[in-house]
Order: C-alpha cells, then sequence, then structure tokens
C-alpha cells in the first residue's frame, strides 16, 4: 500500500526455512524498518518463543503472529464526537511537514461530513501559509480569520474562536507557525496559544494534533517527545506516506508517546488525508 513491505524483507531473510541464525538477524531488520529499538527485541522474542516450541514453524505463521502483535500493540483514535461546539483542534507541527495543506484537507472533510469550519490562520510569520488556506478555503466555502502579518498569533486564535461561537460554528482548526522543536521561544509561544484558546472558551482547545513528516523516520521521535512536553498532545497525524519504507516510525512514536494517530496522508488529494485504521495500516506493511 504505501511502504517497502516488511514481510517481503523477512521471507527474503528465512529463505523459506525458520532457523535461529535468521532469527538472529531479525531485530535488525525490524529496527532498520523504523519500528524502534523496544518494539525491534520484543517482536524477534516472539518469534524466537515460536520457533523453539515449534521448530517446524512457516514463515507465513510467524508473519501473522507479528502481524497480530503489532495490531494489539496499536492505539485506535477515539471516535469523533464533539461535545463543545465550537470544537477547536490546535495544528502544531515543525516546517515543510505538510501541516497546513493537511489543516485544508481536514476543513474539508468535516466540511462534507455537514459541519459549519471556521480555520484560524495564525501562522502570521510566513505569508504563503495564510495565502495558501485563504485559497483552499474560497474553493471549499469555508470561513477563515486571519491577523496581519507579524502579528500576535495567540490574538489571531482568540478572535477566531470567539468569532466562531458568534456564527455558529462547529469546528475551529487552527493553523500555527512550523517551528523547530529546539527553539524554546516559539515551543512557549503555543503555551500562550493554549492559555488564549481556554480564555476564549474554557476547555480549548480540546485537541492538539501533531503533524508528523514520515519520511523522517526516527528523528520524528524526538520532535514529538519536545512537542508534548511544551503542549500536551492528544493525538498525531502522519504525512507523507506515500512510497516512503518509514512507515514504522507510526508503532515507534504510539509505544513511545502513548498517542493514538487520528489520521496519515498519502497524497497531496483531498481524499488522500485517511483516518487511521490499525489493523489496515499494519497490513500494509507486510
Amino acid at each position: 500500500m504505501f511502504f517497502g513491505k516488511i514481510g517481503k524483507k523477512i521471507r527474503n531473510l528465512f529463505g523459506g526455512k525458520v532457523d535461529e541464525a535468521a532469527i538472529e538477524e531479525l531485530e535488525q531488520l525490524f529496527f532498520e524498518a523504523d519500528l524502534g529499538a523496544k518494539t525491534s527485541e520484543e517482536l524477534t522474542n516472539t518469534v524466537r518463543k515460536l520457533y523453539k516450541k515449534s521448530p517446524n514453524i512457516t514463515v507465513e505463521t510467524i508473519l501473522e503472529e507479528i502481524k497480530k502483535e503489532l495490531v494489539a500493540s496499536m492505539l485506535s483514535p477515539p471516535p469523533f464526537s464533539p461535545a463543545t461546539k465550537p470544537h477547536v483542534i490546535l495544528i502544531i507541527g515543525t516546517n515543510g511537514n505538510g501541516k497546513t495543506t493537511t489543516i485544508a484537507k481536514l476543513a474539508k472533510r468535516y466540511a462534507s461530513e455537514g459541519k459549519k469550519v471556521l480555520v484560524a490562520a495564525a501562522d502570521t510569520f510566513r505569508a504563503a501559509a495564510t495565502e495558501q488556506l485563504e485559497t483552499w478555503a474560497e474553493k471549499a466555502e469555508i470561513e477563515i480569520v486571519k491577523g496581519k502579518s507579524g502579528s500576535d498569533p495567540a490574538a489571531v486564535v482568540f478572535d477566531a474562536i470567539r468569532a466562531a461561537q458568534n456564527r455558529g460554528c462547529d469546528i475551529v482548526l487552527i493553523d500555527t507557525a512550523g517551528r523547530l522543536h529546539t527553539k524554546t521561544d516559539l515551543m512557549q509561544e503555543l503555551q500562550k496559544i493554549h492559555r488564549v484558546s481556554d480564555k476564549a472558551l474554557p476547555g480549548a482547545p480540546h485537541e492538539t494534533l501533531l503533524v508528523l513528516d514520515a519520511t523522517l523516520g526516527q528523528n520524528t521521535l524526538d520532535q514529538a517527545q519536545t512537542f508534548h512536553e511544551y503542549t500536551p498532545l492528544t493525538g498525531l497525524i502522519l504525512t507523507k506516506l506515500d512510497g516512503t519504507a518509514k512507515g514504522g516510525t507510526a508503532i515507534a512514536i504510539q509505544k513511545k508517546l502513548s498517542l493514538p494517530i487520528h489520521f496519515i496522508g498519502t497524497g497531496e488529494g483531498i481524499e488522500d488525508l485517511q483516518p487511521f485504521d490499525p489493523t489496515a495500516f499494519i497490513q500494509s506493511l507486510f
């Protein structure tokens, strides 16, 4: 579906016959697939136990057991049933990870479900981001609130939430400037946006989703960890999963942070942002 097939690599490793020598190499194979050190070790131990219990076990049986274990370890995203109107969703991430495009896709998705959506263009540092959102919003007939270039992003968020309340909107999607997780001042700005959101509407933001570029593999782990420390995340969106062999990153991040993946992006089209399905996702790896 999206990735370099882990299953094919495992079949090639065993060459049709399971033995101890091949099992020894499994852990490195899993690690290179970006499953993370902990998951790689756990899966290898599972295979080793299966082999010791049944030395004649087939490669296909092992693959099925691996898939079962991985699916069981994945978190399913919670059902989307907002209890508050408007339901405020803060979208954050680093530069170049497809964040603004993802927001446009989410806005279109929710609008197509009959929700009244308002987008807060709070990336006041990058004019292109606001222009991009305006173009998408106009096409999709979605409302947008923006600030002047260089203005306080938190003020834009406050105005957007109040506007959404006055206009009877169901959902507010907040676009924020891309920021490196190593820049303390920009990370603190996210905390301010959180505080101001809560001031505009107690309890907001109701969701904080981190957009991650799947092609970066294990490098996304440090990003996610730091963002989570500054502003509590409720979930993840993985982008750029089309044609990459880095899909295993999703498993490693979930294991590390215990956060569900809400959506995965597999292309540029609106329809290429799909709700995350753990079973289908694991199947696609094999």
